[in-house]
């Protein structure tokens, strides 16, 4: 038998109040690790998307377009078309009820409250790279390929470019009308969505980029969008009226050349003329511009799309602002997501100069303690830890005692400029700090060995003041001929030349 539309629409209610239900129970259980929360979130979004789900169902049921809801209320009344009372009509479907029980004698009635507890331990699937260390850290490392390998990147390493991926103003605006950079931009927001949506499953992206997208068009209609003030159509950079040069102070094309080949290539550029060839030929082709008008020169002189004679339509402007608009909007929700990922982009940055400080073995050690810390935490109970003094933990899981704080000093901060102004809790691991990966970077950074005679400098002036002293001191890069020259006797002896003069002043040699 099949099920009545009734009893669909009854047990869709159900579900939604079920999973209700479930929802508030999780949140009433606090997680013990962030693998945990990760894990509850997205629980609650599978659950929030079931119920969005079955309510669309209903919606559509109480809407009734085809009438079938309207007919079973009426034949349950017995007002169907057979002209049966109500009576009729209810034996009728006791007996649909009892014939399909007796033939399906083992089916299964569903409990919806049947045993909650195992659905909120359940572990969803959440698919990370080894490099993104389960939502800790971005792994950018195809974007960062796709960068360095494209007409507008640079080569830099990967460090570099976490820190120039959002400097899109640094890209010119020729690179940024290309398919090429607009596919970066596609991918680099394709991974933004992805990562974003696996580690913060409870927030309404829509609602976001909604938000993004009124701003934008504000911004765009008033010409306040950074780098785009034009509008894409090039003729509101300020460098064409700053490259371009008054050849009235010049009267031939050798006085050109002396200006350089990448002055004239600017200058060739802001008209609009090819730029390249030598610096001669530049010159020459720039000096036809001081007695020919730009409508009068020969076509083979203009770059491509820049000749005079040939400017493009209003239907191709048109399609200029469109594309430019669309790859500025793709630029600005760019800028969103790294402004929501400011914190995991800075530790991810923080990561990868950890690990280029770190050998091969190091990196294996601290790989597998983690996984060790990982498991530890996994068997923990989930009961809160009452630690009001905010003590830190100690090898049991609990916080220390309050005079082992004391004695150690914990409570007492010392900040290292060396180190980016971080901050070490207690005299213990300030001191330790000296030998680890990050103040070794410091060092590395300023050119400084790193060495017994800098332990408790923690001040870049101080560090640089220091050095130099040493080096005054061990006279490094001095020549020094007393005693670096070399003298040789008869005898084949080798002597510097103060002890040298020496034994030759006494007649010794």
């Amino acid at each position: 038998m099949s099920s009545t539309l009734l009893d669909v629409t009854r047990g869709a209610h159900e579900e939604v109040e079920r999973l209700e239900r479930l929802i508030v129970k999780d949140f009433q259980r606090e997680p013990a690790t962030n693998k945990d929360r990760l894990y509850q979130n997205h629980r609650v979004s599978n659950m929030v998307n079931s119920i969005m789900s079955t309510t669309q169902k209903l919606i559509e049921i109480y809407e009734d377009k085809d009438h079938a809801r309207k007919d079973e209320i009426a034949a349950l009344g017995g007002q169907g078309a057979s002209g049966q009372n109500v009576f009729g009509a209810f034996y009728d479907r006791l007996k649909e009820i009892r014939e399909y029980h007796r033939r399906h004698p083992t089916a299964h009635i569903v409990d919806m409250l049947d045993d909650p507890e195992e659905l909120l331990k359940e572990e969803p699937q959440i698919d990370f790279s080894g490099e993104e260390a389960f939502g800790r850290y971005l792994d950018m490392h195809e974007l960062y390929n796709e960068y360095v390998n494209s007409k507008f990147g640079q080569l830099i390493d990967y460090s570099a470019f976490l820190e120039e991926f959002p400097k899109t103003h640094n890209i010119t605006r020729n690179h940024k009308l290309t398919r090429q950079y607009k596919e970066y931009l596609t991918h680099l927001l394709d991974y933004f969505i992805s990562f974003f949506q696996r580690t913060q499953p409870l927030q309404d992206l829509d609602k976001i980029f909604s938000k993004v997208d009124d701003e934008f068009e504000d911004r765009w209609a008033g010409g306040t969008v950074h780098g785009w003030e034009d509008k894409g159509l090039g003729n509101g950079e300020p460098s064409i009226l700053q490259e371009s040069i008054d050849l009235d102070y010049y009267n031939s094309v050798d006085e050109l050349t002396e200006l350089g080949p990448e002055r004239l290539k600017q200058a060739l550029a802001a008209l609009g003329l090819k730029t390249g060839g030598t610096c001669q030929q530049r010159a020459e082709r720039l000096f036809l511009t001081k007695f020919t008008p730009l409508e009068q020169l020969d076509r083979k002189h203009f770059a491509k799309g820049n000749w005079p004679l040939g400017r493009k339509t209003d239907q191709e402007l048109q399609q200029q602002i469109n594309a430019s608009k669309e790859v500025a909007l793709m630029e600005v929700k760019m800028q969103r997501f790294v402004e929501l990922l400011y914190e995991t982009l800075a530790e991810t940055k923080a990561n990868v100069e950890k690990k280029q400080a770190l050998t091969y073995e190091e990196m294996e050690a601290e790989r597998e303690e983690e996984e060790i810390q990982a498991e530890s935490e996994s068997d923990e109970d989930d009961q809160l830890v009452y630690n009001p003094l905010k003590l830190p933990m100690g090898w049991d899981g609990k916080p220390i005692p309050y005079w082992l704080y004391k004695l150690h000093g914990l409570g007492q901060e010392f900040k290292c400029e060396i180190c980016g102004n971080h901050s070490y809790w207690g005299r213990r691991a300030y001191e330790r700090h000296f030998k680890e990966w990050r103040h070794q970077h410091g060092m590395r950074c300023l050119g400084i060995p790193n060495t017994k005679n800098f332990n408790e400098i923690t001040s870049i002036k101080e560090a640089k003041v220091l050095w130099e002293r040493i080096q005054e001191r061990q006279g490094l890069n001095k020549w020094r001929p007393d005693l670096e020259e070399e003298y040789e006797d008869q005898e084949g002896n080798i002597y510097n030349k103060k002890t040298y003069t020496d034994l030759q002043r006494q007649g010794l040699i």
